[in-house]
């Protein structure tokens, strides 16, 4: 049984201001299909977008985007509560700090926490503290976490599901000859030195922090496979068949 760590964007997870409930769905009952033969943890943004549903601050103001993730952090878990429970499947909200993770007694009891949850068949929604989180708030945040978890959980694999459908040789929106890099083994420090650019208002990062992500976890021996939360027939495919269609496998 493998432990797969699933990363689902805000990008993905907001529509028109609001919780797109059916893409959430999807989810939801893809996770429930991966997880009777896998170990499936969940890191999911979508909790300032939530939020903006009851209250409707500009979500440019950090402490304003922190008063959202408050509100909507709860309503949020509640939707993904009754979605898991057509399947049976219970469901845990797991908030962290980047201090959880930074400090050894923390990142055990963390991590002890998610080997319980998961022993009992329980999914971990993994999310950043972000009423009181700084500058991880505005730095794709969700995409490092991610990662972190992955490496903290031993994970065998951290599956990124976004609006960015895979790695390509260059920008697609730009360049109509783009093509898609299916397997990459090393990611360029160039490539990871570029602007943050986010595709979503709700969204904190863009390509460069999935592929930091990547990075992490290719030096720490860990797959990454990035694909689309829109279309997720590649990452079913891929997970429940074995078939690499479409998408970045970014390989240990």
């Amino acid at each position: 049984m493998k432990r797969i760590v699933i990363k689902v964007g805000s990008a993905v997870l907001t529509e028109n201001d609001s919780i797109a409930l059916k893409r959430m769905a999807d989810l939801v009952e893809f996770i429930a299909e991966l997880k009777k033969n896998n170990e499936v943890i969940l890191v999911s943004s979508g909790a300032v977008a939530a939020g903006y549903t009851k209250l409707k601050l500009d979500r440019g103001v950090v402490r304003n985007k922190q008063a959202l993730a408050a509100i909507g952090q709860p309503i949020l878990m509640k939707k993904y509560a009754k979605k898991f429970e057509r399947f049976e499947t219970v469901v845990a909200q797991v908030l962290v700090t980047a201090a959880n993770l930074n400090k050894q007694g923390d990142l055990q009891r963390v991590r002890n926490t998610v080997d319980t949850l998961l022993q009992n068949g329980v999914v971990p929604i993994v999310n950043e503290n972000d009423a009181t989180a700084t500058e991880e708030l505005v730095v794709g945040d969700n995409d490092q976490l991610s990662a972190y978890i992955a490496k903290m959980a031993d994970a065998d694999m951290l599956v990124i599901l976004s609006d960015i459908d895979a790695y390509y040789d260059k920008d697609p929106r730009k360049h109509k000859d783009a093509k898609v890099l299916k397997v990459v083994k090393e990611i360029p420090l160039e490539e990871l030195e570029k602007e943050v650019t986010p595709n979503n208002v709700f969204a904190t990062g863009g390509i460069v922090t999935k592929l930091k992500a990547a990075s992490y976890l290719l030096q720490n021996g860990i797959d990454t496979y990035l694909s689309s939360g829109f279309d997720l027939s590649d990452v079913k495919a891929f997970l429940l068949q074995g078939k690499h269609q479409g998408g970045t496998l970014f390989q240990a």
